[in-house]
């Protein structure tokens, strides 16, 4: 066996394999012989088949598959004995010529196309300065979160009269009138419809909602309501959607009931439904809990976005990194070979593969120089994490950690969470140490502007 590798500009390897006999005869005789022992020809007993027969049936293909299961072996073994940094998958080489696989003699030369990752350096130490922007927690947004809880402990309360200001929401019953004005006989009938004029589409209609009271009856168009909308329509008429065209006329709409959302106050029974009874025993308290969540979700952004700068810093003092693109193309290509616009994909998402792809390299270097490793634990709390920002979108804020333990568990069982997860854990250990080893600029933000500087970028 003869493997030659060669990448005269560096970054377009060629390998070139060459097999013998003797590289692959031996397991070739073994696989016949088994193949011999399990055959069942006609005229011959189990195991009895001569051997001539069995080679001329299966011979080439048993060759092939040993060849190339020995090919891979070695190729591979030889890319990571001699520390090729590879990209994508080895590709048949465009300069392979025709194999001969019945002649037994004849050596097998085989040839790779491989793309090869470009040498550079990134280093980053104390002498790299780095903004990192800390986001101040202003009252008001604490106000928000507070309010928010507020509502989320909210209930609806009966009042006498429709305020539109407060958002009332009103009970009543419909009833469908014709040309004249007058109930219709066969016309529709609604009991118990419930409306909340604040989301009527059109003022006129809207506004004779204005001031009603318990009792009133208010004449107005469900149709011109809601005029670009049949599914609300024929939804508060109890129709079909097709039949809404039908009813296009007036109805009225005797209220039977109002009611008003109050929201919760605040008090210890707002602090013990919203982070645990006992947890917090005042609203100083209870505000300093909000402002420190709000805090530890900042610091989350803030580390988000020193790892875009560091990104940012890194490409530039890197500069314009030169990668195989023909071979890359072809790589990329036959990634997506099950893709019907395939060549249409490639050309359309390349430039920002071969930028994410630059990254992904600049990364792993950065990931090496601080001897990163993520374990088990890393990942339970990358999915923990997760899992409990899911939570907090529900309003969930006092979850039991044995709940986001269970979540997390099942989390790390699916396999397609995984790679986002060993992206998350490594991008978190990575933050924290660069934070430790550049300088940092520190800069005092508003969330506002934090905000507009990420849509600049």
């Amino acid at each position: 066996m003869n493997i030659t590798f060669e990448a005269p500009d560096k970054v377009n390897g060629l390998m070139t394999i060459t097999l013998e006999k003797e590289d692959y005869q031996k397991e070739v005789e073994k696989t016949l012989k088994d193949y011999r022992k399990r055959a069942n020809v006609p005229g011959f007993r189990p195991g009895q088949t001569p051997m001539s027969l069995i080679k001329r049936q299966y011979g080439t293909a048993v060759k092939v598959d040993v060849v190339n299961k020995v090919l891979g072996e070695k190729l591979y073994e030889y890319i990571r004995e001699n520390k090729i940094q590879m990209l994508g998958e080895p590709l048949p080489s465009e300069q392979q010529e025709t194999l001969d696989f019945e002649n037994e003699d004849a050596a097998l030369t085989f040839k790779f196309d491989i793309a090869v990752a470009p040498a550079f350096e990134a280093a980053l130490t104390d002498k790299d300065k780095i903004d990192y922007y800390n986001i101040t927690v202003e009252d008001k947004l604490v106000d928000q979160q507070v309010e928010m809880y507020q509502s989320r402990a909210g209930h609806y309360e009966k009042v006498e009269a429709y305020d539109a200001e407060e958002r009332d929401m009103l009970k009543g019953d419909l009833r469908e009138l014709d040309a004249d004005g007058n109930v219709k006989a066969d016309g529709i009938t609604v009991a118990d419809a419930v409306l909340m004029p604040q989301y009527i589409k059109v003022d006129d209609q809207k506004k004779l909602f204005d001031g009603s009271k318990l009792g009133d009856i208010i004449t107005w168009n469900p149709r011109k309501a809601y005029p670009e909308s049949d599914v609300e329509v024929s939804s508060l008429l109890k129709i079909e959607k097709d039949d809404v065209k039908n009813h296009e006329g007036d109805f009225t709409y005797q209220i039977t009931e109002i009611s008003r959302f109050q929201k919760a106050e605040v008090n210890q029974q707002l602090f013990d439904q919203t982070f645990g009874e006992g947890t917090v025993k005042d609203e100083k308290e209870f505000r300093q809990k909000i402002s420190d969540m709000i805090g530890q979700q900042f610091k989350a952004d803030s580390d988000y976005k020193f790892l875009l700068d560091v990104r940012a810093y890194m490409e530039n003092k890197v500069g314009k990194l030169e990668f195989p693109e023909a071979l890359l193309k072809r790589v990329m290509l036959n990634n997506n070979k099950e893709r019907k616009d395939a060549e249409d994909f490639v050309e359309k998402n390349f430039e920002a593969s071969i930028k994410e792809l630059g990254w992904h390299l600049i990364k792993e270097q950065l990931v090496a120089a601080q001897g990163i490793k993520v374990e088990d634990d890393d990942l339970k709390q990358v999915a923990k994490e997760a899992a409990r920002a899911q939570f907090a979108q529900y309003g969930m804020s006092n979850v039991p950690d044995e709940y986001l333990e269970n979540y997390a568990q099942d989390m790390l069982k699916k396999r397609e969470n995984m790679d986002g997860i060993v992206d998350r854990a490594v991008d978190v250990k990575l933050t924290a140490a660069l934070k430790n080893v550049v300088k940092l600029n520190q800069k005092d933000i508003t969330l506002d502007e934090f905000q507009k500087l990420l849509q600049e970028k």
